[in-house]
């Protein structure tokens, strides 16, 4: 596979196997970033609700990516990493918003059109309604219920079907976008190191010192990412509810892998431990914000088996 590679990279100026992987992962981590919201934005609307979502989630992120935009700029770190911190906070923003819509202004406008239907007129036509119907027969009854426990068992088992069936589809949706987005990056990288809009970046290994404010801004950034101030309120609210619905599991899929090559794009830049040093408050923050997600991952699993075997116990009893 040597040779392709090399076919690929001639042509377009000297460029190192370490420059084109870190061009390739911070790309990647870009496409990542910026489709992320998408699928928990879609979620929140088909729902009409973000009640699964903390809103604590999303304050702690916001001033980690606050904080990590700063720092970024104030330290004269890579392009791709201030795009991404400039569109963290953006995409913070916009969830930000739309969960406070869903969870508070959709709340509101609910309790009133009720407390206004409350307070209409009664229908005159259900006063001359009679109170009790047609007896029925205990025979007729019989059957009714017979039939209604056999359409509760008919409909127990299509949901189980149901169920599967959706499940594998969402499997390989989640997986096609994921494999979508590394080819989007991957590509997007190599048009633009083509027509010469990329160029490996010097970074930060010159050996001028990194500003000690810059320093401890990313240190406040991976300190926010690393207690999650994102997602130990997500992970708690996810526990108390035993429950992960109203998450969309490709949101945090997406995070995991936007985290995953930011780090990696950081790493194949320079082994050079100045480097390496002055970038860790940013590698630490990828890391926790990873471990996080797979814990997540963890609740997905634990709380949609327990959501699946519900219709069996279900139909048991019937």
């Amino acid at each position: 596979m040597g040779t392709p590679v090399a076919l690929l990279l001639a042509g377009a100026g000297p460029l190192s196997l370490r420059e084109a992987l870190s061009g390739i992962t911070g790309s990647i981590s870009l496409v990542s970033w910026v489709f992320l919201l998408v699928p928990q934005v879609i979620e929140n609307y088909r729902n009409g609700s973000a009640e699964g979502f903390s809103v604590a989630f999303i304050v702690i992120w916001i001033l980690g990516d606050i904080a990590n935009l700063i720092g970024a700029l104030w330290g004269h770190l890579l392009s791709t990493m201030i795009a991404l911190a400039i569109y963290f906070c953006v995409s913070d923003a916009i969830l930000l918003s739309q969960t406070v819509y869903y969870n508070h202004v959709t709340k509101a406008l609910a309790v009133r059109r009720e407390h206004l239907q409350s307070s209409a007129p009664a229908d005159p036509q259900d006063q001359t309604r009679p109170l009790l119907g047609r007896p029925r027969r205990k025979s007729s009854g019989a059957k009714s219920r017979h039939r209604r426990s056999s359409a509760r068992r008919s409909d127990s088992l299509s949901a189980i079907l149901e169920k599967k069936t959706s499940a594998r589809t969402a499997v390989l949706r989640n997986i096609l976008a994921i494999m979508g987005i590394c080819f989007a990056g991957t590509l997007g990288w190599f048009v633009a190191w083509r027509s010469g809009a990329w160029s490996a970046p010097g970074g930060n290994d010159d050996g001028q010192e990194m500003p000690r404010g810059a320093e401890m801004l990313g240190y406040l950034s991976a300190l926010l990412y690393l207690r999650q101030v994102a997602r130990i309120p997500q992970i708690i609210r996810n526990y108390l509810n035993k429950s992960c619905d109203g998450l969309s599991l490709l949101f945090f899929l997406l995070s995991l892998l936007g985290n995953l090559a930011y780090g990696a794009g950081i790493l194949c830049h320079s082994s050079d431990s100045t480097y390496i040093k002055d970038n860790l408050p940013w590698l630490l923050g990828s890391l926790g914000t990873m471990s996080q997600d797979i814990t997540i991952f963890i609740q997905f699993r634990i709380y949609s088996r327990g959501s699946r075997e519900t219709p069996e116990v279900d139909s048991a009893v019937i």
